[in-house]
């Protein structure tokens, strides 16, 4: 598998909707790979395919990790889901203020206000059909990634200008610093 390089703005094409995939190939499935490989290797949750610089209406997203009632994570209790051709089919009125980042948009956060559940109608990448109702954190990805499908990032749902930051504003913690060394935000 390969990491394929992230593009960031100004790159056109994280402003472009993306094309409906029609071929489920061989070339499609080393893209899924690949896709995966970025998105693990970038240390991300999802990853659309305009941010490798590619057409197709396809995102990977990887969930966070369970937690015990210790809050110790759970090994192996993350899940991935490969997204083709995605639609929210609904999404909940009740909704919640998020810190997002995003790997194109590298050392920002923004907060962004989005549904707290959605159902999604997708393929998967054997071209079978799923429908999914997410809820939380990862119904917060699902919108990130398919957002990115239509062209739309992050930083144009922002709940006001000035609530977009250096990610070691935010945070408090600058590389090389430890954790707590500024109080929590």
């Amino acid at each position: 598998m390969t990491v394929l390089e992230i593009v960031t703005p100004p790159n056109p094409i994280l402003r472009q909707p993306t094309k409906p995939v029609v071929r489920l190939d061989a070339a499609l499935q080393i893209l899924i790979d690949n896709m995966i490989e970025t998105m693990r290797a970038a240390a991300g949750v999802g990853l659309a395919a305009p941010q490798v610089g590619r057409t197709e209406r396809l995102a990977v997203i990887e969930t966070l990790p369970k937690v015990d009632k210790d809050g110790v994570e759970i090994e192996n209790s993350r899940e991935l889901f490969v997204i083709i051709n995605p639609e929210i089919v609904w999404a909940s009125d009740t909704v919640v203020d998020g810190i997002e980042g995003c790997l194109s948009i590298p050392g920002f956060v923004g907060e962004v206000t989005r549904s707290q559940s959605v159902r999604v109608k997708a393929l998967d990448r054997h071209g079978r059909k799923m429908k999914l109702r997410i809820n939380g954190w990862s119904a917060r990805i699902f919108q990130h990634e398919i957002d990115h499908l239509d062209g739309v990032l992050y930083i144009d749902r922002l709940t006001a200008p000035e609530n977009f930051w250096r990610e070691e504003e935010y945070y408090g913690v600058t590389e090389g610093e430890e954790e707590g060394a500024h109080p929590p935000v």
